[in-house]
């Protein structure tokens, strides 16, 4: 008997060690694979000084947005400008907020940047507390898009105390309105904070771009995007403050798409 239960006791230890090692092994493999993953996702962004910013590899459309915090652009400067293999293609410009507000530098901006050949697009800053159909109005006797423009944009990133439920109700009316007068689907820029928050899925059909700074893959939301605000701090000829700066997500015949016809 005791023979016996120094034998078990024998196999025991064995089973133990080899449960052990096959723990360890595992624990080393995941350890790896989380470790070349990371190193992998970092690599996604490098470097470009010219632009004084790192910006995300993997794509091939970059842009800006501006308005008239940046003062008076030269955009023949803007449209010079290369780093490496990337150049300024598009720009979103601030035309109008509220009621009755319009951008001083936007007449400016809209006319000088499809003189510079650079695509533009048009957005509005979005005040939850004033009639949505009014504020569209105001964006569209104020900005006239061509073929070849980008799709009105509608910029919504506060509350301002507003309900959840009253601030959706005014922007789907924002974006009916201005749909209906241009016959363009619009878009929505916001933050990813905001977005998961505040507009669910009820705008999950219009076109996303979204603010996300400091992360090194790619936005933070589980729908689609089409354009993502990745820093704010850049460099670019013809300005001479910093501005933000966007990436398309798709190849250029999507982006042609996206454009009005």
């Amino acid at each position: 008997m005791a023979k016996r239960k120094r034998s078990k006791k024998k196999s025991n230890n064995k089973v133990f060690i080899i449960v052990t090692a096959v723990v360890v092994l595992l624990a080393a493999y995941i350890w790896i694979t989380y470790s070349s993953q990371q190193k992998k996702e970092a690599a996604r962004f490098a470097l470009y000084p010219d632009f004084g910013i790192e910006l995300p590899l993997g794509y091939k459309i970059h842009g800006i947005d501006v308005s008239s915090y940046q003062g008076n652009i030269y955009w023949p400067a803007v449209a010079q400008m290369q780093d490496q293999d990337v150049n300024i293609k598009f720009a979103f410009i601030k035309a109008t907020e509220g009621l009755n507000n319009v951008d001083k530098q936007y007449s400016h901006n809209w006319q000088n940047a499809k003189g510079a050949n650079i695509i533009r697009g048009a957005y509005h800053y979005f005040l939850t507390t004033k009639s949505g159909k009014l504020q569209a109005q105001n964006f569209i006797k104020t900005v006239k898009l061509q073929p070849g423009d980008l799709p009105p944009v509608l910029d919504v990133e506060e509350l301002y105390g507003v309900r959840p439920d009253s601030m959706r109700s005014r922007v789907a009316s924002w974006l009916l309105t201005v749909q209906k007068a241009y016959n363009v689907k619009p878009m929505i820029y916001t933050n990813v904070s905001f977005y998961k928050n505040f507009l669910g899925h009820q705008f999950d059909d219009y076109p996303l771009w979204v603010a996300h700074y400091f992360v090194q893959k790619r936005p933070g939301v589980d729908e689609g995007w089409n354009f993502w605000q990745h820093n704010a701090t850049g460099k670019v000829n013809g300005i001479r403050t910093r501005v933000d700066f966007d990436v398309f997500s798709g190849d250029t015949t999507s982006f042609q798409n996206l454009l009005v016809h």
